[in-house]
């Protein structure tokens, strides 16, 4: 993420809530925030935000005033760590799940630069798996499965390591310690990719259904409630309140569908969108969030394209930037981790 100053997130902060100010504005509101300060101290403020591209000029002489830079909606820039020394009850966020949003899950999500990158890696993944034997191939989904079960589990609470993970999955050996349902959740990611990579053509376009039943192997023997939740949900650690009328969940399931499934789409947009979208819609009753990355992986492997282990990602900022997703709208962190993971695979796994 771009690196700003305390001054310089209450400027942007200041414009993204008045849609645009004029110097003069932003002076007095600094002012009342921090104290006195020069005018030339704003106006390079101000300049270095433009050079960062998060703000524009328009207008000239005394009519001129600033506003947010942001070629999407989606791509609207917040300082993760300034963001979240605020607690859930300061933050001035979006409560309500806002349909706007998948009006804007279009291929400018990504720069040019970063879809050449991700496209050109790709291209070395696909050369490299078509010369691996099969017994090597099984031996890297193997890792990868043991990585993702691990990560994607820890990021929903589980306490289980790495190691004691491998020996879950390969010996079938739960580790002291711990519950029997954290031994479930792991073994039910397992068994999520091996139906994934057994239908692995049948995500090339989605369906409720087939979403229904990767949830379902997800929460199998975890005493959670299957199909689309009838009742509400709540999600720790934020006010935002995710649809709580079924035909409205069933109506956003179809619309995240609709965007996977449009011909002619980076298969990475159409991942990185229903890993958002299915956390964001809150479909099912507990795993949605689970669901959403096994799901995401589905439709690279079905368009033949890297899975992601995401074991290299900080479970902390993966929740900060599905949280701020939630709360503003704001995809730009949760991209930015996403790209970091694509990129850890491809240069980790499938290697031979």
């Amino acid at each position: 993420m771009k690196k700003i100053t305390h001054r310089q997130n209450l400027i942007l902060n200041f414009i993204r809530k008045n849609k645009k100010a004029s110097n003069r504005n932003i002076k007095q509101y600094l002012e009342n925030k921090v104290g006195e300060i020069n005018r030339i101290t704003v106006l390079r403020d101000l300049d270095s935000l433009m050079e960062k591209e998060l703000i524009e000029k328009q207008g000239k002489g005394r009519n001129v005033a600033y506003r947010l830079k942001i070629r999407n909606p989606l791509l609207q820039y917040f300082d993760v760590e300034n963001y979240f020394q605020d607690s859930p009850d300061q933050r001035e966020i979006q409560e309500k799940f806002n349909f706007d949003v998948f009006n804007y899950f279009t291929e400018n999500l990504f720069s040019e630069k970063e879809l050449r990158h991700l496209e050109k890696i790709n291209a070395g993944y696909q050369k490299r798996i078509k010369k691996l034997s099969p017994a090597i191939l099984r031996k890297e989904f193997e890792r990868l499965t043991i990585e993702l079960s691990w990560k994607s589990s820890q990021i929903e609470g589980n306490t289980y390591s790495l190691i004691d993970t491998e020996i879950l999955i390969k010996e079938n050996k739960e580790a002291e310690g711990h519950t029997k349902a954290e031994a479930q959740m792991i073994l039910n990611h397992k068994k999520a990719l091996d139906y994934i990579l057994d239908k692995k053509s049948d995500f090339a376009v989605l369906a409720i259904a087939k979403i229904e039943n990767l949830h379902q192997i997800i929460i199998e023997n975890l005493s959670i409630g299957k199909n689309i939740r009838k009742g509400l949900v709540g999600i720790t650690g934020t006010k935002f309140k995710p649809l709580d009328n079924e035909f409205q969940i069933k109506e956003a399931l179809e619309k995240t569908i609709s965007l996977a499934n449009k011909k002619n789409t980076n298969p990475i947009l159409k991942s990185m969108a229903a890993v958002l979208l299915i956390s964001y819609i809150q479909p099912f009753e507990d795993g949605n969030k689970r669901t959403a990355r096994l799901l995401g992986n589905a439709i690279l492997l079905a368009n033949n394209y890297c899975p992601l282990s995401y074991r290299s990602v900080d479970e902390k900022d993966y929740k900060k930037a599905t949280l701020l997703f939630y709360e503003q709208n704001s995809a730009l962190f949760f991209k930015e981790l996403f790209i970091q993971q694509f990129d850890f695979s491809v240069k980790n796994y499938f290697l031979g």
